[in-house]
């Protein structure tokens, strides 16, 4: 190969698809803040609208 030994790239793999999963979690925590306090489970009861947002 390009000069790297097997050892080295069995040894960074568990670190590149560790990056690529936090990567892909905080994208999905950023999609889903659009959501907040808009769901019917997590709404607030009928007279709340002068109280800030849960967040």
């Amino acid at each position: 190969m390009i000069g790297l030994d097997k050892r080295y790239v069995w040894g960074v793999l568990p670190l590149i698809g560790f990056a690529i999963g936090h990567f892909l979690d905080k994208k999905e925590t950023e999609r889903m803040t659009l959501f907040r306090d808009k769901s019917a489970l997590y709404g607030r009861p009928e007279g709340a609208e002068r109280k800030p947002p849960s967040w």
